[in-house]
């Protein structure tokens, strides 16, 4: 059972180079020499906070599921990562015949203090807008949920917006709209308690439709600035190499996006924990994201992740849980600056590039054929023996 954080800690370091904070492992962030607070902290804090059982799987079943994958009749390795991707699965699963069982997509929505602040080309109103598109089918994830058999559920976290009733939309807004982070706290440390155990609600609903496979998408104008903050805080990567266009921006609004979280960061004046730097920085959506992989890391279910967003979420899970990756299966890189720094640092191997930049869970549910595919290899194929094949290896 895992409850250690990644990290310990240590004395302030700092360095600039070039305007560039340089962070290190064990490392106090500095801004004009002035040390702030430990990121690093091994100390989570979790008072009051919903605590989850995650346990790698156990590894007893790795011989059996490695020689019968080894046994097909095919070379040794020549599947290349679906042979990886049946390991993987075969060991969350816990079964040598491992299975797909109703697939579904969960999108979080909120919207972001920050927004005020011009760190995004698209304005706040677009989070509401793009709902109705989701429950109408028209957005880039719903084609793909048509395609591949996805469940689609939206969920309202801290949309800035009194919705009325809508069928298939499901609410559990906590508050309208974060704070802006750029002077005070994003959210209480209730705020974000309640949406770790919303998230965990949704996913267990999940899980009793039948469900075994899940990936998670956001809807939240902002929430690529507030991810930059997480990576920084959460892995010492430079801010500077954490921030990107999200939605758009053109290299000036890049650069003011990057001063306004430069002195957001500057500002902060919490403890460094794991789950101060999520209230401080974080979307509502994000943390019910975080809190969704970890139940459904809780119930060994597979956890496809999408983008920059999804990314930084399984980052902040893993924080918490080191053990929350071994279910994490990392749909692909996106375009979106950081992305594959981040997944670098979590030692992901992402399935597909295809340049995706618009969260939603989109890339996740397009490397689902890939892991189908993985499935059907191991339960599909014969072996040498029942085929008469000799084993040349």
């Amino acid at each position: 059972m895992s409850r250690q954080p990644f990290f310990s800690a240590g004395k302030s370091v700092f360095l600039r180079h070039e305007q560039k904070i340089y962070f290190g492992r064990t490392a106090y962030v500095s801004i004009k020499n002035v040390p702030l607070h430990l990121y690093f902290n091994p100390l989570t804090k979790r008072t009051d906070m919903t605590t989850f059982t995650i346990r790698r799987p156990d590894q007893a079943l790795r011989q059996p599921l490695t020689d019968k994958i080894n046994n097909l009749t095919k070379p040794k390795g020549s599947l290349g990562m679906l042979e990886e991707l049946a390991l993987q699965i075969g060991l969350i699963q816990q079964t040598l015949t491992p299975r797909l069982s109703r697939p579904h997509n969960i999108i979080f929505a909120g919207d972001h203090g920050i927004t005020d602040e011009g760190v995004s080309l698209s304005p706040k109103e677009i989070t509401r807008q793009m709902i109705s598109n989701f429950l109408n089918g028209g957005a880039g994830v719903n084609f793909l949920a048509r395609q591949h058999g996805f469940t689609l559920k939206v969920v309202d976290g801290a949309i800035d917006y009194d919705f009325p009733p809508i069928e298939g939309f499901i609410d559990r807004k906590i508050r309208k709209c974060t704070r802006n982070f750029l002077h005070e706290a994003a959210m209480s440390a209730e705020e974000m308690e309640q949406a770790i155990a919303v998230g965990a609600e949704i996913v267990t609903e999940c899980r009793n439709d039948g469900c075994n496979i899940i990936s998670f998408g956001e809807m939240g104008i902002g929430n690529t600035s507030a991810s930059s903050m997480w990576m920084t805080c959460l892995t010492g990567i430079p801010l500077i190499d954490c921030v990107g266009a999200g939605s758009g921006l053109d290299n000036a609004g890049v650069r003011r996006k990057y001063e306004v979280l430069r002195q957001a960061l500057e500002n902060y004046r919490g403890d460094g924990s794991v789950t101060d730097v999520m209230r401080y920085f974080g979307g509502i959506e994000m943390v019910m994201a975080v809190g969704g992989m970890l139940r459904a890391a809780e119930l060994g279910m597979i956890i496809l992740v999408d983008g920059f967003i999804m990314t930084n979420c399984v980052l902040a899970a893993s924080r918490l849980y080191p053990d929350v990756p071994a279910y994490c299966i990392f749909g692909h890189q996106g375009d979106e600056a950081g992305h594959k720094r981040v997944l670098d640092f979590l030692h992901a191997k992402p399935l597909l590039n295809l340049g995706f930049r618009l969260g939603e869970g989109t890339g996740a549910i397009c490397a689902y054929p890939i892991v189908d595919s993985a499935v059907r290899m191991i339960n599909e194929m014969d072996t040498f023996g029942n085929a008469a094949i000799t084993k040349y290896f």
